[in-house]
C-alpha cells in the first residue's frame, strides 16, 4: 500500500468513527438539506457499492477533486423501499452525514420506481393481467404517502436520481385509458414523484434518461415534453449505452431543453473494472471536451467503482478523475500535464516518464482484449465469447453509427463494415438463427448483410488473433515500462503497479489463448474445407496457452481488490471452452436454452500429443 493509500485509509477510519457517533442524530434531524441551485456548475461522483469503508474513503477524497455532489446508488441505494432496512437506512445516514461534513453540498440517493408490482396494494392492481390502474387516483395519494415515507427516512439528503423508464414495476406497460403512450404513463410517474421531491420537500429531482437511440427518440422527446416542473433536471450517459471505448458519444446529451448532467463511467463496466489498467486520461479528456460544450449541460457525475471495493481512489485508475476534473476547469489543459499532476504527487518525478508510458497503452490493451474488432464481446469485463449475447445485439457499436463502418488499428489496420463483415462473421450461429429470441439487434436496412449459419473462417481469424496479439504485446510493453522504473519507485508503488500491469497482461494472454481456442474451433468446426494447417495450429497451440494462463492466473499471490468483475474466475470460464472442445464435446443447443440445435453439436477437437 503507497503512502497516500495509507493517508486515505486513515482518513476514511476517521470519518466512520465520526459519523457513527453522530448518525444517530442525523436521522432524527429536519430540514438539513441544502440541494445545489440553479446555474451552479456540477462536479459529482457516483458510489454503486456497498461498503461503507469504501465510500468513506472516496468522500474524504472528495474535497481535493471540489466535488460538490455525491450520489449514493445501485447496491447502496438502489431504490428508496430499500431504506425500510434499518441497517441499510443508517448506513446511507452515516455516508450523508460523512459527505456533508466533507463540505460536499449535495448528496442525492438513487430510486428505481416503479418498483415489483407486488410492492402496491392489490386493490391498485386491477388493470389486465394485475397491472396498476394508473387512472385511479387513490393510487397516485397512496404512492405519494408513500414517497414522503421513504423520504423521511433521509431526512438530510438533498436530492433523488430518479431511473423510471426500464424499472422492475415498467410504467409504461401499467393500465390506463387517459394517458394514451408509455411515454404519458412514465411522464406520470415522474411528475408524481416531482411532486413530492421538488414540491414539497424542495429538493433536486434528477431524472435518470435512457436515450439509447437517435437524439430526436419520439418517446424520450414526448417524455420530457410532459415534465411539469420546470425545475427538474436531466441525467444522461455520455455514451448511448455503456462506456463501450469504441462507440460513439452520446447524441442525446443536451438535445432536450432541461439542465442536464452527464453520467460517466470512469471504471470500465465492460473494460476491466480497474482491476486491470483502466488509465484512459485522452479518451475521457477528448469525449469531455466534445460533450461538456452542448446546450443544457451543468456539469458531470462519475461512477467511481464498480461494487464491492472496486473504488478507483487511492489506485492507478484515479487518474480518471484528475483527467475529468482538470478537464472541467481549464479548457487547455493536456492530457500531459495530467499525467504529470498524477504520477508526480504519487510516484515521484523522477518515476514519470516511465509510469507516463505504461499508463498510456491502457486504452489500447483494454480495446483489444475486452473486444473483437470493435465490438465489446464480454460479459460486464468477465471472458465470454457465446453465453452473453448482447454483445451480438444490444451493444452492437453499429447501432449508433451511420453509415456503420469503422476503423479497427491494433494492427489490423483495416476499415470493417459493422453487419456485413463483423457482426455476420464472429455471431454464434444460434444468434443469428431466426428462430432466436431475442434477435441480433439490426436495423431493417442492413438486415440483409446477416446470414443464418457459421461464417467464422480463417480471414476472420488471423484478423481476430492479430489484435489480441496486439493486447499482449502492448500489455507486455506497459509491464516493462513499470520494471524499468522499480528503482525509481518506493517499494510500495512499485509492488502495487507491477501487480497491476501484471493482471493486465495474464488477462491479455487468457483472452488471446481462449480467442483462438474458441474462434479457431468454429472455423475447424466447419469441415475439411476449413482445416487448414494454421487453424488447426491456432486450435492446439490456444489449448496449451490457455491451460498455462488458467494456472498462472490461479497462482497469482496478490489477489486484486473484489468488484463485480471478479478475475480469477476467468479462469474458471476458460475451462469451460477447453472443456467443451476437447472432452465433453460442443453443445447440442444453444446454452440460453431456447432449444435451437447446434450444428456442430457433440463435435471434439482431438490436439495432438507428444
Amino acid at each position: 500500500m503507497t503512502t497516500e493509500s495509507k493517508i486515505i485509509e486513515c482518513g476514511s477510519r476517521l470519518f466512520r468513527i465520526i459519523c457513527l457517533i453522530t448518525s444517530s442524530f442525523v436521522i432524527q434531524a429536519k430540514g438539513h438539506a441544502t440541494p445545489l441551485a440553479a446555474g451552479v456548475a456540477i462536479h459529482g461522483w457516483t458510489i454503486l457499492s456497498d461498503s461503507e469503508p469504501d465510500a468513506m474513503a472516496v468522500i474524504a477524497r472528495g474535497p481535493a477533486y471540489q466535488i460538490n455532489q455525491l450520489e449514493l446508488s445501485q447496491a447502496m441505494v438502489g431504490s428508496l423501499r430499500e431504506l425500510q432496512d434499518e441497517k441499510r437506512q443508517l448506513t446511507v445516514c452515516r455516508l450523508v452525514a460523512a459527505a456533508h461534513a466533507a463540505g460536499i453540498a449535495e448528496v442525492t440517493v438513487a430510486d428505481n420506481a416503479l418498483y415489483n408490482l407486488d410492492y402496491y396494494p392489490e386493490r391498485f392492481r386491477t388493470g389486465p393481467g394485475g397491472t396498476l390502474d394508473l387512472d385511479n387516483t387513490a393510487f397516485w395519494q397512496w404512492f405519494k404517502d408513500d414517497y414522503r415515507a421513504l423520504l423521511d427516512r433521509v431526512p438530510a439528503v438533498d436530492g433523488v436520481v430518479l431511473s423510471f423508464i426500464a424499472s422492475p414495476g415498467r410504467p409504461d406497460l401499467q393500465s390506463s385509458q387517459q394517458l394514451t403512450s408509455g411515454a404519458l404513463k412514465l411522464a406520470a410517474l415522474l411528475n408524481a414523484v416531482a411532486d413530492v421531491v421538488v414540491g414539497e420537500r424542495h429538493l433536486n429531482l434528477y431524472a435518470r434518461l435512457y436515450p439509447n437511440e437517435i437524439a430526436g427518440d419520439p418517446c424520450i422527446k414526448e417524455l420530457v415534453d410532459h415534465i411539469a416542473r420546470p425545475e427538474v433536471r436531466l441525467m444522461s450517459k455520455f455514451s448511448p449505452m455503456d462506456y463501450f471505448l469504441t462507440g460513439p458519444n452520446n447524441a442525446s446529451v443536451g438535445a432536450y431543453d432541461r439542465p442536464t448532467i452527464v453520467e460517466w463511467d470512469a471504471v470500465g463496466e465492460f473494460n476491466g473494472q480497474g482491476v486491470v489498467a483502466n488509465t484512459w486520461v485522452e479518451d475521457i479528456m477528448r469525449r469531455y471536451r466534445e460533450v461538456s460544450v452542448r446546450s443544457h449541460v451543468i456539469g458531470y457525475t462519475a461512477r467511481v467503482d464498480r461494487f464491492a471495493s472496486s473504488r478507483l481512489i487511492g489506485r492507478p485508475g484515479e487518474i480518471n478523475l484528475l483527467a475529468l476534473k482538470r478537464a472541467a476547469e481549464d479548457p487547455d489543459v493536456t492530457a500531459k500535464q495530467v499525467y504529470a499532476e498524477f504520477i508526480d504527487e504519487r510516484y515521484g518525478v523522477a518515476a514519470r516518464p516511465d509510469v507516463e508510458a505504461a499508463f498510456k497503452n491502457a486504452y489500447d490493451i483494454a480495446s483489444s482484449v475486452f473486444y473483437v474488432l470493435g465490438l465489446p464481446v464480454n460479459d460486464h469485463s468477465r471472458l465470454d465469447y457465446d453465453l452473453y449475447t448482447e454483445s451480438y445485439g444490444h451493444n452492437v457499436i453499429g447501432r449508433w453509427l451511420n453509415p456503420p463502418v469503422f476503423w479497427v488499428g491494433h494492427g489490423v489496420d483495416r476499415e470493417f463494415h459493422c453487419y456485413r463483415n463483423i457482426l455476420d462473421h464472429i455471431a454464434p450461429a444460434f444468434v443469428k438463427d431466426p428462430r432466436y429470441v431475442p434477435p441480433a439487434y439490426v436495423p431493417g436496412s442492413e438486415r440483409r448483410w446477416i446470414h443464418p449459419g457459421e461464417a467464422m473462417d480463417e480471414e476472420y481469424l488471423r484478423y481476430i488473433l492479430t489484435e489480441k496479439d496486439f493486447g499482449v504485446s502492448s500489455a507486455e510493453d506497459s509491464l516493462q515500462h513499470i520494471d524499468n522504473a522499480r528503482s525509481k519507485l518506493a517499494s510500495g508503488a512499485y509492488d502495487e503497479l507491477h501487480n497491476y500491469f501484471e493482471r493486465t497482461l495474464l488477462t491479455a494472454r487468457l483472452h488471446r489463448a481462449v480467442a483462438a481456442v474458441y474462434y479457431g474451433f468454429r472455423v475447424w468446426s466447419r469441415g475439411e474445407p476449413y482445416r487448414s494447417a494454421y487453424v488447426y495450429d491456432v486450435v492446439q497451440n490456444g489449448l496449451t496457452s490457455s491451460k498455462e494462463v488458467v494456472r498462472l492466473i490461479r497462482d497469482f499471490p496478490v489477489p486484486p481488490q473484489s468488484a463485480e468483475y471478479e478475475w480469477a474466475k476467468d479462469a474458471d470460464r476458460a475451462e469451460r471452452y477447453l472443456r467443451l472442445i476437447t472432452q465433453d464435446g460442443w453443445l447440442s443447443e444453444d446454452p440460453q436454452g431456447q432449444h435451437i440445435p447446434d450444428p456442430v453439436a457433440g463435435l471434439r477437437f482431438s490436439p495432438k500429443t507428444n
